[in-house]
């Protein structure tokens, strides 16, 4: 018989539990994605590790998305449960000492215990970044994807601006593990554009969901508009091009 006091404790400990939500930015050249993978470094299990190492417990770490290997954030959302009391400011400062350089949390606060980074997230952001200049800076290298070859521009916009509203994206989606569960791949994009800024091209999405690749599949079907290899701009191809190397492709923000 279990004591009649367990159920007491249980929900006095419930009581002390705290939803965090963090934001954070990371270039992610270093890291196999977003998501746990065992032997390998990534986000969630390098912000588990230290998080469960200061709870004294596994921590576990969800995230508004998983971004893929080499992609970088400017804004991930995340959220985890602790007993810890410790000040938001400290977490913060802790947390930040002990991940490498490349992960930064930029913030945190209390949240309910029922936020969801991913479930609750209204809209995403994307930014794809592709230099044109016949030289690419070393120091540049690394965030962008160096394209000098010749692409008419004017298409590519064109075709840019087909990719919004609702579509099903399945001809820009990379196989998934979640795919057996056999969910849409419809999503509604809100906004989907691409413009000239100095040497480079920088393509901008901002939709409801994203799935495996999609963004990076959209941009490679966008260079071959520019290469004249997409007859019709004025619908969605029924196939896509080659998916863009995953360097040149940034989270810029999550919405709630």
């Amino acid at each position: 018989m279990r004591p009649r006091h367990s159920t007491r404790e249980a929900r006095f400990a419930s009581s002390m539990m705290r939803r965090i939500k963090i934001e954070l930015a990371y270039d992610g050249g270093g890291f196999h994605g977003w998501q746990v993978q065992p032997g390998l470094p990534t986000i969630q299990g390098s912000l588990e590790q230290i998080l469960s190492g200061m709870e004294g417990r596994p921590v576990h770490v969800a995230g508004s998305g998983r971004t893929d290997a080499g992609v970088h954030a400017l804004q991930q959302v995340a959220a985890f449960t602790i007993a810890n009391p410790i000040p938001l400011s400290n977490l913060r400062r802790a947390v930040n000492r002990l991940l490498p350089p490349a992960i930064r949390v930029l913030s945190a606060e209390e949240v309910p215990s029922e936020f969801h980074p991913r479930f609750d997230a209204r809209a995403k952001t994307y930014e794809y970044r592709m230099l044109r200049d016949e030289v690419c800076s070393p120091f540049e290298w690394p965030y962008v994807h160096h394209y000098p070859y010749p692409l008419d521009e004017e298409r590519m916009i064109r075709l840019a601006a087909v990719f919004n509203g609702e579509h099903d994206f399945t001809p820009f989606a990379a196989s998934d593990d979640r795919d057996a569960e056999g969910k849409t791949k419809v999503r509604t994009v809100f906004s989907s554009a691409l413009e000239r800024r100095g040497p480079r091209l920088i393509y901008g999405i901002r939709g409801s969901g994203f799935l495996k690749h999609m963004v990076r599949n959209i941009v490679g079907t966008l260079i071959e508009a520019g290469k004249g290899n997409v007859a019709d701009l004025s619908v969605l191809p029924a196939v896509s091009g080659q998916t863009a190397p995953a360097k040149g492709l940034f989270l810029v923000s999550v919405e709630y």
